[in-house]
């Protein structure tokens, strides 16, 4: 089996997770996108005297995860992105994890994450944080013409920016910062 094909295999989280869309499974086609919810003995009750939440959270009586996925033709599920990390561009809609797949592709890049810019034009576009590996060089127009051979041109992160990605503690990335970083940041030069 070929590199390409066993990363894309490992990507997968696993089996039997059911996914809905209006409250209705998906089909297992590797297309349809649903979010991911469960319900069950062993989820939780809710939030600790937080009983909005809780609300917000349990809604239908399935605990909404904010996780997009697709389930493949053999029952496993691939996680597609994050329901608030989505980026819709003039109606389009732009997973912010195809793009980071594609730019970790890139020799160069060590990180990247990729969240929502606002756009006059197009409402939002994709802006890419990236981090270099050590002693590498990478200019945006290298990374965004590597993207635009990979996906289609409307997904191409419009501005890419070279600064350590803001983690927290535990080494998250803290997306809800980078949102913040992106709207103060000008388009393409």
């Amino acid at each position: 089996m070929q590199l390409p094909e066993r990363a894309r295999l490992n990507a997968r989280q696993g089996v039997a997770g059911p996914l809905q869309e209006a409250m209705e499974p998906v089909p297992a086609d590797g297309e349809s996108i649903g979010e991911i919810m469960f319900r069950g003995n062993i989820t939780m009750n809710g939030y600790l005297k937080n009983p909005t939440a809780t609300e917000e959270a349990f809604v239908g009586g399935w605990l909404h995860t904010g996780d997009l996925a697709v389930i493949e033709p053999d029952g496993y599920v691939r996680i597609t992105d994050r329901s608030k990390d989505v980026i819709i561009s003039g109606g389009e809609n732009i997973s912010s994890i195809e793009v980071e797949d594609v730019l970790h592709r890139h020799p160069a890049v060590e990180g990247a994450a990729v969240v929502a810019k606002p756009d006059e034009k197009w409402g939002e576009v994709a802006c890419a944080f990236v981090e270099l590996r050590p002693h590498a060089h990478a200019t945006e127009a290298e990374l965004r013409q590597f993207c635009r051979e990979q996906i289609a041109a409307f997904k191409v992160p419009k501005r890419i920016v070279f600064l350590p990605i803001v983690r927290s503690n535990t080494g998250k990335i803290q997306k809800y910062r980078l949102r913040e970083l992106a709207k103060d940041i000008g388009s393409v030069p």
